[in-house]
């Protein structure tokens, strides 16, 4: 099977049970509501569970980052076995190292919970200590789980990681809904703490039959181990660095009046969605190809797979983008506005999700473009190239959350993102040939040009819905988002067809033999 084949099978099926876990996100965030409403209760969790979740982030992510092209590398000179005792010792260190971590922010906890929230009251500011005590632990398994999820990717398993995230949700609902009503807030945050436990563990059965077995030591002999140690610390640089982003919005927006930081961080969300949806599936799925590929020329080209991912990565975030410029007023009233989310927060947030649309692309593409670093064993040029656009987004925000207010913020990020696309794009076509070509140029004016008439049909559609089902409430707005949604969609693949895009019909010809290979 070709490489294009194999991630466009990847794709199909991280996207589909990513989008499972994205509606059990959203069914999770509402019985939280239900149960707890927004309340400092409800403020004291968030600030407990952002703790563990940002030191996993950096480090859970940095070290599966760095493990899975090493761990490529022992696989396509034939040393299996030499792959797996790697991975032992690494997950022997890395649960060592989070429970140390644990045990030190236990102890810390009120310095913790002080610096990331220091305008909480009292009250509040004890329940987030307590609940920080508890979940904790969870660093420990989310760890472990990021690390089983990377060599799981790496060994073409696809599946099974990416329904971890779902059986992690159920268990938080679940909780949520028994222990919740006997314990309160604590059977959430102890649903939270199963959620990861069972993330990890559900994993394991896959690894094993992949040719993991666990042994407790340590090879600190392997030079491989000391690299992973030295190109972690880039990585986990690159990561936390990432985080700035926020702060830097964070800050800016809570001088500006009551509701911006919400209305930017609910319209991030929904930013969030497409690229966690598709982007996120098919950088899961064409990484492990790619790092085999930079070890050895002969498993295939990797400048043609990333142009060909590439590619895949424009033609849906694109669409995406254009379609939440059009229908951001009906899509916020679908999700958000209801309770104490009013028409004003739905302006708010409609405002900034115009201007975080536009650096959609952006975002979108440096996921792909960042990855391809990584495989070369590159940790540090992205981590350079992400500091100079924190510098872009903090300087173009002054500038513009002057006119624009919070939209200015979301405006600067936008530019910061295409800024790093750019910046990106140019290094990496240093490193590797035959990325981009013309083919590029014809490609991407055919994916504007199909979205252009997306755009102009879905308008049209949308406000012909919205007369339609003008009060009819929450049923009659689910109506006029789906039928603009779907016709916007069917316009965008019909005219895809007519323009004959390649990785439409790669996803065709996979969608074809799927579905021939149930008949039998």
């Amino acid at each position: 099977m070709s490489a294009g084949s194999v991630i466009a099978r990847a794709t199909v099926v991280i996207a589909v049970i990513n989008l499972l876990s994205r509606v059990l996100g959203f069914i999770r965030e509402a019985v939280i509501a239900q149960q707890f409403g927004a309340t400092g209760v409800t403020d004291a969790f968030y600030v407990a569970y952002t703790i563990p979740y940002v030191l996993q982030a950096i480090l859970g992510m940095a070290l599966a980052t760095v493990v899975v092209p090493i761990f490529s590398e022992y696989v396509s000179r034939g040393q299996r076995k030499e792959a797996w005792d790697l991975f032992g010792t690494v997950t022997n260190l890395t649960a060592i190292a989070f429970t140390v971590l644990t045990i030190l922010g236990i102890f810390a906890t009120p310095v913790l919970v002080k610096l990331l929230a220091p305008g909480l009251d009292a009250e509040t500011a004890a329940l987030a200590q307590e609940l920080t005590r508890i979940m904790f632990p969870m660093l420990i398994f989310m760890g472990i789980a990021t690390l089983f999820n990377g060599l799981l990717n790496a060994n073409n398993i696809f599946g099974i990681p990416a329904f971890s995230i779902v059986a992690a949700n159920i268990v938080v609902i679940i909780s949520t809904l028994t222990l919740g009503d006997f314990i309160g807030v604590y059977g959430l945050a102890i649903g939270t703490v199963l959620g990861m436990v069972v993330a990890a563990l559900i994993q394991l059965p896959s690894l094993l039959k992949s040719g993991f077995r666990y042994r407790f030591s340590f090879d600190w002999g392997n030079s491989d181990v000391r690299k992973v140690m030295s190109l972690m610390l880039p990585v986990a640089l690159g990561v936390s660095v990432n985080q700035v982003y926020i702060i830097i919005d964070r800050m800016l927006a809570s001088g500006m009046v009551e509701g911006s930081i919400a209305a930017l961080n609910f319209s991030n969300r929904l930013i969030l969605l497409p690229i966690g949806l598709f982007v996120m599936a098919v950088g899961t799925a064409f990484y492990p190809t790619l790092t085999r590929q930079a070890v050895d020329p002969s498993a295939g080209d990797m400048g043609a797979t990333l142009r060909r991912t590439f590619r895949m990565v424009v033609m849906m975030s694109v669409p995406a983008a254009v379609g939440l410029i059009v229908l951001r007023y009906p899509i916020i009233q679908l999700l958000f506005e209801r309770g104490e989310f009013d028409a004003r927060a739905t302006e708010m947030t409609a405002y900034a999700l115009l201007f975080f649309s536009i650096g959609l692309v952006g975002q979108a593409a440096n996921v792909i473009l960042t990855r391809g670093f990584y495989a070369l064993q590159d940790t540090r040029t992205p981590v350079k190239l992400t500091l100079v656009t924190i510098v872009i987004n903090l300087v173009f925000s002054l500038i513009l959350m002057g006119p624009l207010k919070h939209g200015g913020l979301a405006l600067a990020n936008s530019i910061a993102a295409l800024t790093n696309t750019a910046l990106l794009s140019w290094y990496l076509s240093k490193r590797v040939s035959n990325i981009w070509n013309m083919k590029m140029v014809r490609f991407t004016a055919q994916v504007l040009l199909a979205s252009g008439i997306m755009a102009v049909v879905t308008y049209y559609v949308d406000g012909y819905a919205q007369a339609l089902f003008a009060g009819y409430g929450t049923l009659g707005l689910a109506a006029q988002v789906g039928i603009s949604v779907s016709a916007g969609a069917g316009v965008y693949l019909l005219a895809a067809l007519l323009l004959r895009m390649e990785e439409l019909f790669i996803f065709i010809d996979y969608g074809k033999r799927f579905l021939a290979s149930r008949r039998r």
